[in-house]
Formats: C-alpha cells, structure tokens, sequence
C-alpha cells in the first residue's frame, strides 16, 4: 500500500497537478520515509479529498508530488462519536489513538467526576491540541480520507444535554442489554467511556434520565483504553462499516 500524507494543499487539487509537501510533512516524507522520485503515494486534505500521485522531486524541505486521480469521499452519516473520560498516565491518549484507528468520526474529551486527570485553563487547550496531534497521525496511519475532529473538553453537564439530542449509549458493565443487540437506526451513535473507577452512579442518572441507554459490551470489564475502540468495532459490523 502506498504511504499516505496529509496537507491543505490537497483540497484543490486536480489530476495532472503538482502539490507540494512543505515543513514538518515534507521531512517525515523525505526524511523518515524516504520517498524517491517516481515512488506512488496518496494525499489527502483531512475533509473528504484523497488524491493518487507520484512523488516528482523529494528534498527535506519540499516534496513535490504530482497528481494522478481525485476522489471526494462523503462525510460519514451517521457518525459515530466517542466521549472519552479523562484518565491517568496515557491510557486515554492510547484509547484516542486506537479509536481513529478503528473509525471513530468525533472524539469528545470528558471530565468526568472520578477522572484524576483534570483539563482546566490552559491545560484543557494543551490537552485538546495534544489530541488532535493523536488523532491526526493514527488518521494517516489508517489511511482515512476524512480527519475526526477533537471536541473542546466537555463536563458531565454537557454529556447530559447531548443525551437529549443524541443516541448516546453507556458503556456500563452492570447492564443487561448487549451493545450487539442494539439495533442501529439513522441518528449518530455517541459511545460514552468512563475512567478508571467507573461512571460515577449519580452521573449514570442523570444521563439515563435524560434519554441515554445503558449498554454492555460483554462478560469482561475492559479497561478505560479498550472500552471504547471496542465497542466502536462492533458498531462497524452492526453498521455495515466492516
């Protein structure tokens, strides 16, 4: 499979054009891949635009790559969206990372009341960017056309207000509904990952009562960092994604 890169430059990009990888993209293009002039590779621009093309000249510091074929790939409907729960050490950066991975659409970052980690000022900024950086590069690696987005740092208030709007599913090991039993329907799916001690119950309340289902994912209590890529797997199948 050819190496994919992503740039902005893509967008408009047709056939028999010349894009250009420049900084930090180029680099890892020339440098860390070591592309050679002739080699096949994709481009993408994060929204939809997935361009074939041959790499034309490669330098450390601009990659030029001339375009073969365009496509424009729909944005997926409906999404699947994972809010994950703020978690000590790297265990949600590895659930942020495999959940791209696996095709997740959105990702929500949750401070949820049992999280240890806590997002505040300038922290929630850092943290998101961090996110995004994740996000992006486990995007490339899966070769996706479209970019999730990283939501701004959300309270549990804010998860409440989604419950009435969207169909949110709690990942809730004392369940009694199958996550697999779930049928699917046309509304986007919002999967809800607790930390490492758990949804809180009072915050369980407030999200069944404001319209969210509880779901299991199996006999298994699975850790803040599978949780969620998990259960996006069995949403792919139920879904037809797989």
């Amino acid at each position: 499979m050819a190496l994919h890169f992503v740039t902005p430059e893509a967008t408009g990009a047709t056939a028999g054009s010349v894009v250009s990888l420049t900084g930090a993209e180029a680099k890892h293009a020339a440098v860390v891949r070591r592309v050679r002039v002739g080699e096949p590779i994709t481009l993408g621009d994060g929204a939809g635009v997935w361009l074939e093309g041959e790499v034309a000249s490669a330098a450390p510091s601009l990659v030029e790559v001339r375009v073969v074929a365009r496509r424009e790939d729909p944005r997926p409907d409906p999404r699947i969206v994972l809010v994950q729960a703020l978690a000590k050490g790297d265990r949600d950066e590895l659930a942020v990372q495999a959940a791209c991975e696996l095709g997740v659409d959105e990702i929500v970052p949750w401070q949820a009341v049992r999280s240890v980690s806590r997002w505040e000022g300038a922290k929630a900024a850092k943290g998101r960017e961090r996110w995004a950086t994740i996000v992006r590069e486990a995007a490339k690696q899966a070769h996706r056309s479209w970019i999730p987005e990283v939501a701004a740092v959300e309270g549990t208030a804010d998860l409440v207000r989604r419950a009435g709007a969207q169909r949110v599913l709690i990942l809730d090991p004392t369940a009694t509904v199958r996550l697999s039993a779930i049928a699917p329907d046309e509304r986007d799916v919002v999967l809800v990952v607790g930390p490492e001690g758990g949804i809180a119950p009072e915050e369980v309340e407030r999200f069944v009562a404001a319209g969210a289902e509880r779901v299991l994912l199996g006999d298994t209590v699975l850790r803040t960092s599978t949780a969620g890529p998990a259960a996006i797997a069995v949403l792919n199948v139920a879904r037809g994604r797989w």
